[in-house]
């Protein structure tokens, strides 16, 4: 039996007072459809990194350049990060269960053609078209969340385990990423997506159930062509300056352009009949400050990932599966700590204790990674740190996920997620470029007046440069720190529901 992607409102379930009620709360379904939804995001998530690990191996065996290899990493984020907000007012114009369908199917397609792949551009085309589909998947994946679950307490339970997902993601596909390649072969890194898409794609076809579409609303096509073109300025721009380096005109230039159009869309926005990104889903105080919280996590927890891989691999002599094994104690700290804390905490001590706490102790666990030398052990030096940022990346992406698409009108649901995953992919591409540079000024300062050639002195410039990752890192989640202090609102949210959010004192 199908079942629709909506629900009654939750509070007039709970005026109702029964359990009985309380049971109509969503579809009967409806954690089956919380374990296709984390399915699917974890297929979109687990593509920014898994591929990653293969590159190498790709390079060798389609023989295209190093000046090369970059493109099959950025076309996917270029398309992605470029077309979320159109994606996410698909999802809300023609209906959730036709665009996750599509969604899906596409993503798997994509990743098809990838994984077959006999030339470079061939690979460059399917990655790119991956990030089309993931455009429409990930924000409408979010959105059938939110619809979905409207009783406070099963909606704070599913949002934890989707926070978990989407926060382990990157570390998981790391790990599958070298299994993969090293016991199969690079193209399963790609062909993976066939066997993760069956889930949601049957599911979806099944569970989910086609709902009516307002024949009045339109797509706002300036609104789109303009904020497209902003986000794939700014994408594209920060990943030039990542290899090129600020001063480049392709960096600064197109981070220029990029910045304007979206400043042009934001006017439109406040005069256009449709908008596509109605300013109401961004001003709201709360839903702001946890689109913040996303950017600014987003940005500092690639200096988890993308340094201490270097340090694992390069230092310590750990292998590709070696070292997402020791990813692991992260994702299982994380895991916990996102589930209780939109569970338990966030309902009993609202977002700004939570959202804070959590990004102090990110704080604590850069910090305590900085301490690496050359001689430092994984299991007394390395563990506790990841374990640490796993509680506070935890205890700030699921709040955050849940507060930013909180209290949405439905007719808002795709693009609240869309702009979510904006925030995150923004954020990714703003922390790989400003790291990357920050750390190789450092590396080319530690060699200044010193051999280059000596095996130590290298190994020690390495180290500055993944310290310097660490504390600018640090100095992200600091600065949530304060953000999360100034502009969450104090007190515990009411959760569900399709008015604007309130907060009980």
């Amino acid at each position: 039996m199908a079942h629709t992607d909506t629900a009654p409102d939750a509070g007039s379930l709970r005026k109702n007072g029964s359990r009985a009620a309380g049971v109509a709360a969503g579809p009967r379904h409806r954690w089956w459809i919380l374990a296709m939804v984390a399915m699917a995001q974890l297929m979109v998530t687990l593509d920014a990194t898994i591929v990653n690990i293969a590159l190498p191996s790709a390079q060798a065996d389609l023989g295209f350049s190093d000046g090369n290899r970059t493109w099959i990493v950025t076309a996917y984020s270029l398309a992605f990060g470029s077309l979320l907000l159109l994606g996410g007012r698909i999802a809300d114009l023609f209906g959730r269960k036709p665009a996750f369908l599509v969604g899906v199917a596409g993503f798997a397609g994509a990743s098809a053609l990838a994984g077959a792949a006999t030339s470079f551009e061939m690979l460059v085309a399917g990655r790119a078209l991956q990030g089309v589909f993931g455009a429409l998947l990930a924000p409408t994946a979010l959105s059938l969340l939110t619809t979905t679950f409207t009783d406070a307490k099963e909606r704070a339970k599913a949002f934890g385990i989707y926070g978990a997902v989407a926060g382990s993601g990157a570390a998981v596909g790391l790990l599958l990423g070298g299994v993969l390649t090293e016991y199969l072969d690079w193209r399963w890194t790609l062909y993976v997506n066939l066997l993760l898409a069956a889930v949601p794609l049957i599911g979806g076809w099944i569970l989910l159930k086609r709902t009516g579409r307002d024949r009045g609303a339109k797509l706002d096509v300036l609104g789109t062509l303009l904020v497209t073109g902003g986000l794939f300025g700014i994408v594209y721009g920060f990943a030039n300056a990542e290899h090129d380096g600020w001063s480049a005109a392709n960096s600064w230039g197109f981070l220029t352009v990029g910045t304007l159009l979206l400043a042009v869309f934001t006017w439109w926005q406040t005069k256009a009949a449709h908008p596509l990104l109605p300013l109401r889903v961004l001003l709201d105080r709360t839903r702001g400050a946890s689109f913040i919280s996303m950017l600014i996590t987003s940005a500092g927890m690639f200096g988890v990932f993308l340094f201490l891989t270097y340090y694992l691999q390069l230092t310590l002599g750990f292998s590709a599966v070696e070292t997402g094994l020791a990813f692991l104690p992260m994702v299982g700290s994380l895991m916990i700590a996102a589930t209780l804390a939109t569970s338990v905490l966030l309902l009993r001590v609202g977002p700004k204790i939570v959202v804070t706490l959590g990004m102090g102790l990110s704080v604590i666990g850069l910090i305590w990674l900085i301490r690496l030398d050359l001689n430092s052990a994984y299991a007394g030096d390395v563990l506790p740190g990841l374990v640490l940022l796993g509680i506070g990346m935890g205890l700030v992406l699921a709040p955050a996920m849940a507060l930013a698409t909180n209290a949405i009108a439905p007719q808002d649901a795709g693009v609240a997620s869309a702009a979510v995953n904006t925030m995150q992919q923004i954020g990714g591409s703003i922390g790989t470029a400003l790291l990357n540079t920050l750390a190789a000024d450092a590396a080319a300062t530690y060699l200044t007046g010193r051999d280059p050639a000596d095996p130590v002195v290298q190994a020690q410039a390495a180290l500055e440069s993944y310290s310097t990752a660490y504390w600018w890192s640090a100095a992200f989640f600091a600065a949530g720190v304060l953000i999360a202090l100034v502009v969450y609102r104090r007190g515990t949210p009411k959760m569900g529901g399709d008015t604007a959010p309130t907060v009980h004192m």
